[in-house]
């Protein structure tokens, strides 16, 4: 009172929550000489009706100043607050400084949460709250609703992975107002359904950029309409991999009519895409991809698996030149890419392309040549089950710029092994001197001679992941090129994973590439010695 120069007889309204906070600013009102008149506090979620309350008590009441708590001295200055009654329209309004009890009582709120995460097996992060594989149960969710009142601050939530909570999650999501900055929300393979009210609480989340609802099946015919009414345009990333997405449920995300169910374009923020292993999804993305242009900042469009039809793809096409800003397009596991690969490569921005992976997409000799167009900008090149690049895989290689490629998966292409010395020679010119992942696996028609001139080349010193394995049907002896290996393991320093399943070899061989990997941290996949484990 002292401090905001109060005179005897004066009124003082205090706006306080039930407690010993009030019970002290009364009795400190009495002691000063002043007037205290109790005003119920304004509610937080209903500050536009509750607050010109609190101001006509404050004024019929003559008062002189206002006493509150920090927190509701930072609801009155709040943007919602402003909106209703500008704070220049109150008297002085004073923070009673009764900060303790409050403080108590956060400890208190902490402590109650560090004991349910750590009953969980988790600990406790006042920014990151992670409950995924820890199977939590309907109970344990009630009991996290009522602690997000004391993690105002998280901003990540995961509690992917726990089939447990499929059809309770209302009891955890009615109480997101209590964690409106949270920024990345994941909730995978949760088994959500229709009870699971996520698109209501979302608006709760206003700072939301990544939703991730992946391998959620009850998402997918009819629960994405109530979903996308409450997103907000700040989202930067969605991933509905899995989530058994049908035909009508394109149509919503293409619908016009935001207010009524949303749609992408009233997310003109999302980079990230992700409507992967959706089968149901074919002959819908026709209506869709038309609406993906206002998606102006789209960066990532993930659509493998999903059973394209020619109609799909055409459609895609034409919407392709639109997106200025994609570097990365997923339409693998797809047969009918196959046919499109020439109009799909001209209608990209393939000078800004990072990644474009044509893994199991029925590649012919004219689509192969034509992959050809795009793979100097690539930094991730999978043509992995391509039967087509066996034999043709110097038409790829000769087109790689030096230093620019990270990625090269050629698993099951069959290989030969003229392919294999025209990568060794790609390889001593220093062209895949940045090369970290190497996947040459299920190849048996490269021969011994293929393998020694790969390993003799050099010139992978970034080399961090590489796979020779044979496919699980077969097995072939690795002794006669197992020494290039060995003598190459030195000039790959940064290698972490060494794979060569179904490769056989003595136990002599064995311990000497043991022993080569043996200081350095190197993850071997080798069949075990079968001999060596009867004989012992």
């Amino acid at each position: 009172m002292e401090r905001g120069g109060r005179q005897e007889g004066d009124h003082v309204a205090l706006v306080f929550p039930p407690g010993i906070d009030l019970s002290a600013a009364f009795y400190g009102c009495l002691y000063a000489g002043c007037v205290p008149i109790t005003v119920r506090r304004p509610h937080p979620q209903n500050i536009s009706t509750t607050l010109p309350t609190v101001k006509m008590i404050v004024e019929v009441s003559h008062s002189a100043c206002v006493m509150t708590t920090a927190v509701i001295c930072k609801l009155l200055r709040s943007k919602e607050a402003m909106a209703t009654i500008s704070i220049r329209n109150w008297p002085p309004v004073l923070d009673s400084g009764f900060a303790a009890s409050a403080e108590s009582e956060r400890d208190v709120g902490w402590g109650r949460v560090c004991v349910f995460l750590k009953r969980l097996g988790k600990k406790a992060d006042s920014r990151s709250l992670s409950l995924a594989h820890c199977d939590p149960t309907a109970t344990d969710l009630l009991e996290l609703a009522t602690l997000l009142q004391f993690l105002p601050q998280v901003e990540e939530m995961d509690i992917s992975w726990n089939e447990l909570i499929g059809g309770s999650l209302m009891a955890l999501t009615s109480h997101l107002q209590h964690v409106g900055e949270v920024r990345t929300l994941r909730l995978c393979s949760c088994r959500l359904n229709s009870e699971d009210v996520v698109g209501e609480a979302l608006s709760y989340i206003p700072a939301l950029e990544v939703l991730n609802l992946s391998l959620n099946s009850g998402v997918g015919g009819g629960g994405l309409q109530g979903l996308l009414g409450n997103l907000h345009p700040s989202l930067r990333e969605l991933h509905l991999m899995a989530c058994r997405l049908t035909a009508a449920d394109a149509t919503v995300l293409e619908s016009r009519r935001c207010a009524a169910g949303g749609s992408l374009r009233c997310l003109p923020s999302v980079g990230e895409l992700d409507l992967s292993c959706n089968k149901l999804l074919a002959g819908g993305l026709s209506r869709l991809t038309f609406h993906l242009a206002h998606v102006t900042h789209l960066e990532r469009l993930d659509l493998h698996l999903c059973c394209l039809t020619r109609d799909d793809l055409e459609a895609l096409i034409q919407v392709l030149p639109s997106l200025t800003a994609l570097t990365e397009l997923d339409v693998s596991s797809n047969k009918e890419v196959g046919g499109v690969v020439h109009p799909l490569v001209s209608a990209l921005p393939v000078t800004q392309m990072s990644r474009l992976p044509f893994n199991s997409c029925y590649l012919s000799n004219e689509s192969f040549t034509a992959l050809a167009l795009a793979v100097p900008y690539l930094r991730t090149v999978d043509i992995s089950w391509c039967k087509v690049v066996g034999g043709h895989l110097a038409l790829l290689l000769d087109a790689l710029q030096p230093s620019a490629i990270s990625e090269l998966r050629l698993c099951s292409c069959e290989l030969t092994i003229d392919d294999m010395q025209h990568l060794a020679a790609v390889c001593r010119r220093g062209c895949l001197s940045s090369l970290r992942a190497l996947d040459l696996s299920y190849n048996s028609l490269v021969g011994d001679n293929g393998w020694c001139s790969l390993f003799a080349a050099g010139g992978l010193g970034s080399l961090e992941d590489v796979d020779v394995s044979l496919r699980p049907s077969t097995s072939a002896p690795c002794s006669a090129w197992l020494p290039s290996l060995l003598r190459a393991l030195p000039q790959m320093p940064a290698l972490a994973r060494l794979a060569m399943q179904r490769w056989t070899a003595d136990c002599q061989e064995r311990e000497q590439l043991r022993y080569c990997l043996k200081k350095r941290s190197v993850l071997l996949e080798w069949d075990p010695d079968l001999q060596h484990i009867i004989s012992m």
